[in-house]
């Protein structure tokens, strides 16, 4: 088992999850993270500490597969991140709202 990131981190980005990894598995993209599912220990530190609830472990959900793929890819192109960052400026306007892959970019983020 690995975790995953989900649509909840798009737009937000709170990166209190990457604060706490011992591996630093997370990697930035412009409005998302993502975690290298290679790299995770399944260790579940990350998943609590999300104010979204945008970590699952991979074996939850039906579109979990959808995810697990979006993750791996992403997290091969995009930079490392390992340091606690301030959210997105609209992350409390957009933290509660649903399907929100329509605002997904495939842009690098600034990374370290």
């Amino acid at each position: 088992m690995t975790y995953v990131v989900n649509e909840n981190c798009i737009k937000c980005k709170y990166t209190d999850c990457v604060e706490v990894c011992p591996v630093d598995c997370f990697y930035e993209g412009e409005n998302m993270l993502v975690i290298h599912p290679e790299e995770c220990i399944d260790c579940g530190v990350c998943e609590p500490e999300c104010p979204v609830d945008a970590i699952v472990p991979d074996t939850t959900g039906d579109d979990v597969e959808k995810w697990i793929e979006l993750n791996r890819k992403y997290a091969e192109t995009w930079p490392n991140i390992t340091r606690l960052k301030p959210a997105l400026a609209e992350a409390e306007e957009f933290k509660d709202q649903k399907d929100k892959m329509r605002f997904f970019s495939e842009k690098p983020g600034g990374g370290e």
